[in-house]
């Protein structure tokens, strides 16, 4: 009798759901084929996760292959992060896949023993322009610009966490400096266009502000973003589901509405005026000053380099951001075809700067899928002094690459304000994998160094990889990028500086054969 009411209930709603698929208009597929027609839509929604799990090959999925997102898995756990049985590449056909060419001698190298992984910043921050407050950072590898907002507290608290057990700094994004910035990792400050904590009622920016912010935090440089490569020339938008009362006090925003930030600035309006902006800055604060930016016509660029090469004013460092970044949400058309992916973009702005002999005076800072061994190495290759890591450094605490980061239904709770999602985080646990994940990863580059026969990846030159174009053709980095004699390299007093500080004993530096 109850089998029978429930078949009965059963039956009355399916005829009730095919009812309303023949009236509604608004669904063709479901007009012509009510109830079935809803399958289509089911599996339209758990799509990506059959992809993810099911279908793809362990190298064909993007943004992060099942391979890449296993180690990063891993190597936060602390589980073994080898692979067996060969690579998954195909390594005979593939166009593009780098290649680091190994060298059987090499003077001596780091002690790979230690558990920390020690590997410092080759060049002083700050330095070359004196700057009061200039610092060697103390790890090659950071966590990028991320804010608070985008990320949830939680997500924020553990990478801040993570970034002090493991020694390496934190960017707070252009939300702002907030509560969960304050677990004892350094920070580095990011101003966006809309001045977020250090702005006055009408949005304009207040240098008062930010000094006080500066002082009631461990904040070891300023960035000022210019753009971003998720949405390069297009302002920041947080979504008003993720505005809540906390986030808009910290902002100084209205709770509850959509946060769109202009694609400009307007405490300067070009390069000769930001460059005064940054040296306000510097005096004001005393500490290091620089701009990132995704990479697109090159005017910019050269007008800074050519300014910069007076000598009386200048950024501290430079971060580009490749066009893969991917931690803003935008429109298609932004996330798949504005600005110059990591490597080209890289490429042509230092060049710049090395055309002019200003590579030794500024630190480069890069981001874009660069918390990969491989793609890392290419960077330092090219020139690169540090890296940033964003999604990676998100995988290493939990995410899945569900990507509903702008949907404010981020499942495992890290890119979403829904205090329901958030509490799957806990912020002590996940602190120590993303510690672990970015000691992992310095450890990584100090081996692929020492297998070139270097004592830190910033002495890796562009004749050190190859880029195979299939199985007939294969160009070093320099010839790739048109990279000029010595292009990539630090010059030798830092190299000889970097060497000693790693090295258990001094060692001539080793100057690759072409």
């Amino acid at each position: 009798m109850r089998a029978r009411s429930i078949g009965t209930a059963a039956a009355t709603a399916l005829a009730l759901v095919a009812a309303r698929d023949l009236v509604q208009k608004k669904h063709a597929l479901l007009r012509n084929f009510p109830v079935i027609g809803h399958a289509r839509y089911l599996l339209e929604t758990i799509g990506p996760e059959l992809r993810q799990y099911v279908v793809t090959s362990n190298e064909e999925e993007r943004p992060f292959s099942r391979d890449q997102r296993t180690w990063i898995y891993a190597s936060a756990k602390e589980e073994n992060n080898y692979f067996g049985f060969g690579t998954d590449v195909d390594v005979e056909h593939v166009q593009g896949h780098a290649y680091v060419k190994q060298r059987t001698f090499a003077g001596t190298l780091p002690d790979l023993r230690d558990p920390q992984a020690p590997l410092p910043s080759a060049k002083v921050l700050g330095g070359p322009r004196g700057r009061a407050k200039a610092f060697r950072p103390a790890s090659v590898v950071n966590i990028s610009a991320m804010s608070f907002g985008s990320l949830s507290g939680a997500a924020v608290t553990a990478l801040n966490k993570g970034a002090a057990l493991a020694g390496v700094m934190q960017n707070t994004g252009e939300g702002g400096l907030s509560q969960y910035h304050r677990n004892g990792g350094d920070l580095v400050l990011q101003i966006g266009t809309s001045y977020f904590g250090c702005r006055n009622e009408d949005g304009t920016f207040s240098l008062d502000k930010l000094k006080d912010v500066v002082a009631g935090a461990p904040v070891k440089a300023i960035e000022i973003k210019l753009s971003q490569g998720a949405k390069p020339g297009l302002g920041g938008m947080l979504p008003g589901a993720k505005v809540t009362p906390e986030i808009a006090e910290i902002r100084g925003i209205p709770a509850g509405k959509d946060c769109a930030s202009p694609s400009r600035h307007t405490a300067f309006h070009d390069v000769d005026s930001m460059l005064d902006f940054v040296e306000l800055l510097a005096t004001e604060t005393g500490l290091p000053v620089g701009i990132k930016s995704a990479v697109g016509e090159m005017s910019f660029w050269q007008e800074l380099a050519t300014l910069m090469a007076r000598g009386d004013r200048g950024v501290d460092f430079v971060t580009i951001d490749g066009g893969e970044g991917g931690t803003g949400a935008a429109p298609l058309i932004f996330t798949d075809s504005v600005s110059l992916p990591f490597r080209m973009g890289f490429s042509r702005v230092y060049s710049t700067f090395a055309d002019r002999g200003l590579t030794d005076d500024l630190t480069f800072i890069g981001s874009g899928k660069l918390g990969l061994p491989e793609n890392a190495a290419v960077a330092f290759a090219l020139g690169v002094d540090m890296i940033n890591v964003a999604r990676e450094a998100m995988l290493s605490i939990g995410c899945i690459q569900a990507q509903k980061c702008h949907t404010d239904k981020c499942p495992t709770g890290i890119a979403t304000q829904n205090p329901w999602l958030v509490r799957g985080v806990d912020a002590p646990s996940k602190a120590t994998r993303a510690a672990v994940y970015l000691r992992t990863l310095r450890k990584e580059l100090l081996k692929v160094s020492g297998a070139v026969g270097v004592a830190h990846p910033a002495l890796i030159t562009t004749t050190d990889i190859e880029i195979m174009n299939g199985d007939y053709d294969a160009r070093t980095l320099a010839n790739v990028y048109g990279y000029k004699d010595g292009w990539g390299e630090l010059g030798p007093e830092l190299a000889q500086e970097i060497t000693a500080l790693l090295a258990t004993e001094p060692t001539p530096l080793h100057k690759p054969a072409s």
